[in-house]
């Protein structure tokens, strides 16, 4: 009886670990300009890009990446934000690796005065 209690926990647990990670998906969004949108926290990746479309405030946005259980940051030149700019995601929740790398690339493709824009992370 014993064996059945434990098996029936144990599924329960699986039930619980499955829906946190169905929904941990998530998008970044980049347009012209330093325009930007992301989401996170979506049962899929099409449904965060959807999001993170939808939250992109400017002309030629498009879906740069989608993530589960990572971190994402933006960067544009502050001097010029329809210049340079970059983009990273990094796992694990390493936030702060992920805007050193897109302030790298901001700064890599001619930018003066990068600055971060936008950071999201998702998932645990």
């Amino acid at each position: 009886m014993s064996f059945f209690r434990i098996g029936w926990c144990a599924a329960l647990l699986a039930v619980a670990f499955m829906a946190e990670d169905a929904r941990a998906a998530g998008a970044l969004a980049i347009g012209k300009c330093g325009a930007f949108g992301y989401s996170y926290g979506h049962d899929s990746a099409q449904a965060a890009g959807r999001s993170a479309l939808g939250h992109c405030k400017g002309r030629r946005c498009r879906v740069v990446t989608s993530f589960s259980r990572m971190c994402a940051a933006f960067a544009v030149d502050g001097a010029n934000p329809c210049g340079a700019f970059g983009w990273a995601t990094r796992k694990g929740g390493k936030l702060a690796l992920a805007q050193n790398d897109a302030l790298r690339q901001c700064y890599g493709h001619g930018g003066r005065n990068c600055m971060i824009r936008a950071f999201v992370c998702d998932g645990n």
